[in-house]
């Protein structure tokens, strides 16, 4: 469970990240790019928590 959680983090933080270089280099447009980066976030901040906290 805990491989899973790290996995949608990773991916969230891709989500967040990826779109920035898309919209500069113009493949992407502006409103695509804010949709997957409130995408990135949900997802990091669901699935970060599990498995950053200590037990």
């Amino acid at each position: 469970m805990k491989k899973m959680m790290i996995a949608g983090s990773v991916a969230g933080l891709g989500l967040t990240i990826v779109p920035a270089f898309l919209v500069f280099t113009g493949v992407l447009s502006w409103q695509v790019h804010a949709h997957l980066m409130t995408a990135g976030m949900i997802l990091w901040f669901i699935t970060a928590p599990y498995w950053m906290k200590k037990n």
